[in-house]
């Protein structure tokens, strides 16, 4: 029982309870040497009992607090206490992001982006020192009032990973975010952080995990079996560049899954550019079952792995029977994924695996199939491909790295070449020719229009300009805007001569011009001649102006009665 005031190790006098979980119970304490507030994580009684499991829990604890990252929660320091094994922690105050989504259920696009760029960086530094979380969830990561995030128990949870599934209720909470290959016995690599990090954000972006049942065996098989439900049908102004990092980091086949959560942090930096929006979907290379991701570990980790195992080993001969039972539920899941897995493909005699022969000829391909006891079907697919030269193989069908039975026949997907086409110089040609062009090849686009004086020469729906570059290629889904005039009208020069009031006032007429008209007396030029516009021959018209001009007009001159005056 641990009290307020009670000195943990003689330093860390505990204030108060600040949360409980399946494996500690978490407390808030002042540091009496450093005079300062901390989080002290103490070992639960049972787990504390567990002689395996502490070594674990210290072992990886020591190798946590080599890490130095403003996104991941500090450990201070690791010990035992009169029996009491403890971490402790950097005190952070917040909510958990688990807290934050109950609260607000999904969040925007970029504060999605903000976090998951938060937490990839931390992932990253974690795995530069080959320390792997194995337990990423929203539970697990605190987010702080000025937007910061804060990753807790990074490599702490291997601690619980040969018994977890025999804690219903401490599991049900990892189970949501647990990669396929430790759902199905496997041990956790780099790439297993990067799929909870995917599930992560699916449930940042919707509100809600991906997959969900009534015990933890129903959610561990649909993250094995079932595909990971489409976000953009589920809303569809959803960028199509946010759902593919999803869907890539959380690929069931780890060959699929970004190579590195710095990959996985490169790619979020562009997610919400506009012009990714409606990039294709992804389409993943490798098939999403029949893996084996050992070959994903580095060589650091693998050593890591096999030592973990020994020591696995030595535990179960010196103590069978706690082993037995921590392992009943385990096996139960076992036979239920044998069952579910194993069993139909055990069945099925698949002895085979398609070879990668993509970007082979046909008759290399072909050479490469036969050699391995498949037969080659004496058609073949095609299919349009940016990537792959014309007359080279895309692709299988059953598709590449597949088991198949010795003797299937398999089908060579070819490339037909680029559906992409080269941009030209578009200036000067007609609108509604080049938009037809561009659009029967599946291009977007835009126009724009930009103010232009009837006195440049420009005509109507002639494109002005453009933003691709002659020479580059698009195809489906991109996009090019085209400027086009928006002509507008300018004064004429009234005063030059050769407009009359009446010209004026037509021109007025036509625009929707009110004029107004002074008249003046200028014997040295005709009447009608217009001296004085206030609108600047060339300043552009807007409907509804004030056009005045001055206008010569003479007094008239009697000159009938003078003639007649001098002649009497």
């Amino acid at each position: 029982m641990i009290t307020r005031g009670q000195l943990i190790n003689d330093r860390y006098e505990i204030i108060r309870s600040i949360g409980e979980g399946g494996m500690a119970n978490v407390y808030l304490a002042q540091d009496t040497i450093l005079d300062r507030k901390v989080a002290v994580k103490i070992l639960r009684g049972d787990l504390a009992e567990d002689e395996k499991f502490v070594r674990r829990f210290q072992r990886e604890a020591i190798s946590a607090s080599s890490l130095n990252d403003p996104n991941i929660v500090e450990v201070y320091d690791v010990g035992e206490d009169d029996g009491k094994y403890f971490i402790v922690m950097e005190y952070v105050q917040g909510l958990t992001l688990k807290q934050l989504i109950k609260k607000r259920g999904s969040l925007t696009l970029s504060e999605v982006q903000d976090i998951m760029l938060q937490l990839t960086s931390a992932v990253a530094h974690a795995h530069e020192s080959y320390i792997i979380h194995r337990d990423i969830k929203p539970q697990n990561v605190i987010i702080l009032e000025d937007g910061r995030v804060k990753i807790m128990d990074f490599g702490i949870a291997v601690a619980l990973n040969a018994g977890e599934f025999t804690q219903t209720n401490s599991v049900m909470g990892t189970v949501y975010y647990i990669p396929p290959e430790q759902a199905n016995g496997g041990a956790a690599t780099i790439k297993s952080d990067i799929y909870s990090l995917g599930i992560l954000m699916y449930e940042l972006v919707t509100g809600h995990v991906p997959f969900k049942g009534d015990n933890p065996v129903e959610v561990a098989i649909k993250h094995m079996n079932e595909p990971i439900p489409s976000i953009c049908e589920y809303d569809p102004e959803m960028p199509q560049s946010i759902e593919n990092i999803i869907l890539r980091a959380s690929a069931k086949n780890p060959k699929n899954r970004y190579e590195s959560a710095e990959e996985m942090h490169e790619d979020l930096e562009t997610a919400l550019d506009k012009d990714r929006f409606n990039e294709p979907r992804v389409k993943y290379r490798y098939p999403e079952k029949n893996f084996d991701d050992d070959s994903e570990l580095p060589k650091q980790g693998r050593a890591a792995r096999n030592a973990e195992k020994a020591e696995d080993k030595k535990d179960k001969r010196m103590n069978k029977v706690l082993i037995v039972l921590g392992t009943i539920v385990g096996v139960l899941i076992a036979a239920l994924l044998f069952v579910f897995i194993l069993w139909p493909q055990i069945s099925s005699g698949s002895d085979v695996e398609i070879p990668d022969v993509q970007g082979m000829t046909v008759e290399q391909a072909k050479n490469a199939l036969e050699n391995e006891g498949l037969e080659v079907e004496s058609g073949v697919k095609e299919e349009a491909s940016d990537d792959i030269d014309e007359g080279k193989v895309i692709g299988t069908n059953p598709e590449i790295g597949e088991s198949v039975k010795d003797g299937s026949k398999v089908t060579l997907v070819v490339s037909t070449g680029s559906e992409k086409i080269e941009i030209e110089d578009y200036t000067g040609k007609n609108l509604d020719d080049v938009k037809a062009k561009l659009e029967a090849a599946d291009i977007n686009v835009v126009t724009e229009k930009r103010d232009v004086s009837n006195n440049d020469g420009a005509k109507e729906n002639t494109i002005l300009d453009q933003d691709v570059d002659p020479g580059t290629k698009l195809g489906k889904g991109d996009t090019i805007t085209l400027i086009i005039p928006n002509i507008y009208l300018t004064y004429p020069n009234f005063t030059d001569g050769t407009y009359t009031e009446a010209d004026v006032k037509k021109f007025c007429d036509e625009n929707g011009l009110t004029l107004n008209t002074t008249y003046i007396e200028d014997l040295s030029k005709s009447d009608g001649t217009v001296t004085y516009q206030n609108m600047a021959a060339g300043s552009r018209v807007n409907e509804g102006a004030n056009l005045r001009i001055m206008v010569v007009k003479n007094p008239e001159t009697d000159t009938e009665t003078r003639d007649t005056g001098d002649i009497e």
